[in-house]
């Protein structure tokens, strides 16, 4: 960010040099990138650059802007740089321990809030029980309990640093006494006889060969653990897929993500299995296949 020009280094001016030079390192959003980094610097909203583009960041804040922009250029992501990520309108901590909440997972939020509502129609002496299992920074298990109040959410991972930032976020919005955390390898550690109304997750789906091609700044920066699956990428929603209907409740819904490229092979699966009835696909905005949603057969 040095130039022999003497014109100031302005809030605009530091946006559109770090724009330029993020999209030449092949950011998707270079703009919203540097305007996230320079807010995070000057302790402010995003918001606030736009009405002060006009403006010189102090020296202490040029320093903190210039190693944000930095490190995000070596590829570290956005949301590990300042700390955290919105996800489904909630502001959600993350670090190098979980991944980063994708937008493509609100859509497995939405299907599980949904069948929920559905389900709570027939309970009437008891709450919904909803299983998230591998909770990660515990961004679905906190979108759901949010949005519906009346349900007891367990949330697992065999991490425990994720269970540590999952912990952080569940006590930060208050949710510590209607979201248990529990590390557990699926469902190993979980009580026998639980049943639950609604299994959700975003289990590793990446297959080694798809994990070799990722870009560097989710391969380098994000957890191995909670990405590769295996040479095939179904081996985990596998082990799900076979386990899940013993733990849920008669009429129970179990809501997997997953890749585009074993949407095919994960269907497969779940009919042969032989316990599931409805199988729904749910396609993302980009209209790839992304989540499945199954009803265990009465």
């Amino acid at each position: 960010m040095t130039t022999p020009s003497t014109e100031p280094w302005t809030v605009l001016r530091l946006l559109q040099w770090t724009a330029d030079f993020f999209k030449s390192r092949g950011s998707e959003s270079p703009r919203l990138d540097a305007e996230i980094l320079l807010a995070h610097a000057r302790d402010c909203e995003r918001i606030e650059l736009y009405t002060a583009f006009a403006e010189v960041p102090t020296d202490e804040q040029r320093i903190a802007f210039r190693e944000l922009v930095r490190r995000r250029g070596e590829g570290a992501p956005v949301a590990q740089l300042v700390g955290f990520r919105e996800f489904y309108s909630i502001p959600i901590r993350v670090d190098e321990n979980v991944l980063v909440p994708r937008p493509e997972t609100e859509h497995l939020v939405v299907e599980a809030i949904d069948q929920a509502k559905l389900l709570a129609t027939s309970i009437q002496d008891r709450p919904l029980r909803i299983l998230d299992i591998g909770t990660g920074s515990g961004a679905i298990a906190i979108a759901i309990a949010k949005n519906l109040p009346e349900a007891e959410v367990t949330a697992v991972d065999v991490s425990l640093p994720a269970l540590d930032i999952a912990r952080w976020n569940v006590e930060k919005l208050g949710l510590a006494e209607r979201i248990t955390l529990l590390q557990s390898d699926l469902f190993d550690s979980i009580d026998e006889g639980a049943k639950f109304d609604v299994i959700c997750s975003n289990p590793p789906y990446i297959s080694q060969s798809e994990y070799d091609e990722l870009p560097a700044t989710v391969r380098e920066h994000e957890p191995r653990g909670a990405l590769l699956s295996g040479d095939k990428g179904t081996e985990i929603i596998e082990r799900i897929l076979s386990d899940a209907p013993a733990r849920l409740s008669p009429g129970g819904r179990l809501i997997l993500e997953y890749s585009p490229m074993i949407a095919d092979a994960c269907k497969a699966m779940a009919e042969a299995t032989g316990q599931y009835g409805e199988i729904k696909r749910i396609r993302d905005l980009a209209g790839l296949q992304r989540t499945l949603s199954l009803g265990l057969k009465a």
